[in-house]
């Protein structure tokens, strides 16, 4: 299951991120990690942005990079 599969309201656990290079560092400096708990705020009408929280501050992350985040519930 990936981020963008979650529904709102849960809280996951990173597994894995693809993706390749600068795409995975810049997730990686957002601080999305392996092992890491995000919480789903909310998610926009036709799915672009997701906004979660994750070690204690909001982020809205594009449905693309969401599709590069392994999560398990």
């Amino acid at each position: 299951m990936t981020l963008r599969d979650a529904k709102v309201g849960e809280t996951v656990k990173v597994v894995k991120l693809h993706g390749e290079g600068a795409v995975k560092r810049r997730i990686m400096d957002m601080g999305i990690t392996k092992g890491v708990e995000i919480y789903i705020r909310k998610v926009a009408p036709l799915g672009d942005p997701v906004e979660v929280t994750i070690r204690g501050y909001e982020l809205s992350l594009r449905k693309a990079d969401a599709e590069m985040i392994d999560v398990a519930k």
